[in-house]
């Protein structure tokens, strides 16, 4: 009986499928797991870096833009009620 017992526990660890992390040495598997912490790390920057470069390149459309304005233009835009100052 005890032979049937330990042969059952035998058989369920066999049955758990065999992972990628379990072939590997643990030092291999930390350096892996580093190696892709650096590269989620550098795809952040580079993805601020981007966002930071699309504010700037529109806030400076947005100066040509008004450089170019006429009075007329900037009087129509302006928030304030030029007939409370008449």
């Amino acid at each position: 009986m005890k032979k049937r017992k330990q042969t059952k526990s035998q058989a369920k660890k066999e049955d758990k499928p065999v992972t990628l992390g379990d072939r590997l040495n643990n030092d291999l598997m930390s350096q892996l797991k580093a190696k892709q912490k650096e590269l989620k790390e550098q795809e952040e920057k580079k993805q601020q870096e981007q966002k930071e470069i699309a504010a700037k390149k529109r806030r400076e459309e947005q100066k040509r833009r008004e450089k170019n304005m006429s009075f007329e233009e900037l009087l129509a835009q302006s928030d304030m009620d030029w007939e409370k100052f008449k």
